[in-house]
């Protein structure tokens, strides 16, 4: 005789922004059989959602479960909640953030649903939630992966990756969320899961570029491919392990942020590429397009340990109307004339060993630099 599958017990989570992405987790967790409270900034907007099921503003046509209700007290969404999750634009999270703290136990799960850097620091979401809630590392969890919004709200299947420090946290986290339509995997590499949800967006944001100019499926899969090489060298200097870019957050995220037109960084790339200004652009979108604030940031953390990032760099000069959009492919996924191996023991072999002293120079230098490290004269 077969065991039936054990279903989770019920809990009580919040889930902090009312957004697109936010209100279709939200409607993740009550179908998974939880009790949520949506916090929701406007009065008005919490009220629609509990009188008519719905979220009108940002998530049209589709039906809320009844055991999802809204609130605008952050007070009243967080003071039974076993586990919060803050879908907030990533550039307000720390001044939200400062409004939680005092309102947590510290005994609460904090997930970040969000795919950003702070712009004035260059932080993970997870490290600013580190610096402004007095709660252990191993209570903090991100999820990341294809997530298209529309797409799960109407009930499509889907994966994502939960990542924490504690492998435990994780597992509960993605316990507490998987369901019929939204299977959740887990790991423990907190900065290649984050990063895998950040730098996607830039590469989508290029990939509409060339796709509202008029180029076609191989100059955008070029950019794609090479765009997955440079998230993955971004994120391994920064720590995180290079399998983990080729998952969930990394390639599952790319592909799908890249290739639908209900991605946010995609439309703001097409919208680019047609000729409108980033101002234009900003004014025309409904919702943030993360992508567009994390360019500079990016490249800062990129110049610091010396990675290449070819496609980011040329994004991040359209932005600023000094690269006309139709020029950027010609030249967009190398920044060199010089013949390049398309992996690290190619480039070792045709130029001396380039990329690879790159990497073992950086890898040397995180060790210098590391807490822990000692120097003698």
């Amino acid at each position: 005789m077969s065991k039936k599958p054990v279903t989770p017990p019920a809990r009580k989570v919040a889930v902090l922004g009312a957004g697109s992405w936010g209100t279709t987790f939200a409607k993740i967790l009550a179908d998974s059989g939880n009790d949520v409270m949506l916090w929701a900034r406007r009065e008005d907007l919490a009220a629609d959602i509990n009188e008519t099921h719905r979220n009108s503003d940002y998530l049209r046509g589709i039906r809320l479960p009844a055991n999802l209700v809204a609130t605008s007290s952050m007070a009243e969404a967080v003071k039974q909640a076993e586990q919060v999750y803050l879908c907030v634009p990533s550039q307000t999270l720390r001044e939200n953030l400062v409004q939680l703290a005092p309102l947590l136990r510290e005994d609460q799960i904090v997930i970040s649903l969000m795919k950003g850097v702070e712009k004035k620091t260059g932080l993970r979401m997870s490290e600013v939630i580190a610096e402004e809630l007095p709660i252990s590392p191993d209570l903090v969890a991100v999820a990341s992966g294809p997530n298209l919004a529309l797409e799960i709200a109407k009930e499509q299947p889907t994966a994502a990756v939960i990542s924490s420090e504690s492998l435990d946290t994780a597992s509960v986290v993605a316990q507490t969320v998987s369901n019929r339509y939204f299977r959740c995997f887990v790991n423990t590499d907190v900065p290649g899961t984050e990063f895998g949800g950040v730098l996607k967006n830039l590469i989508a944001v290029a990939v509409g570029i060339v796709d509202g100019v008029g180029y076609g499926d191989n100059t955008k899969a070029s950019i794609i491919t090479r765009g997955l090489a440079e998230m993955t060298d971004f994120a391994v200097a920064y720590g995180a392990q290079p399998e983990t870019l080729a998952g969930l957050a990394g390639l599952g995220d790319l592909i799908a942020t890249c290739e639908s037109p209900l991605s946010r960084n995609n439309t703001a790339g097409r919208l680019l590429g047609q000729g409108y200004t980033l101002k234009e652009v900003t004014n025309q979108m409904q919702q943030t397009a993360e992508g567009l604030a994390s360019v500079a940031p990016v490249l800062t953390l990129a110049r610091a340990r010396e990675v290449d990032m070819p496609i980011v760099e040329q994004v991040s000069q359209v932005l600023a109307g000094t690269l006309d959009p139709k020029d950027i492919a010609p030249h967009l996924t190398t920044d060199t004339d010089e013949p390049q191996g398309e992996r690290s023991l190619d480039d070792y072999q045709t130029r001396g060993g380039g990329v690879v002293w790159g990497a073992l120079k950086r890898a040397f230098n995180q060790l210098r630099d590391s807490p822990g490290s000692s120097s003698s004269d």
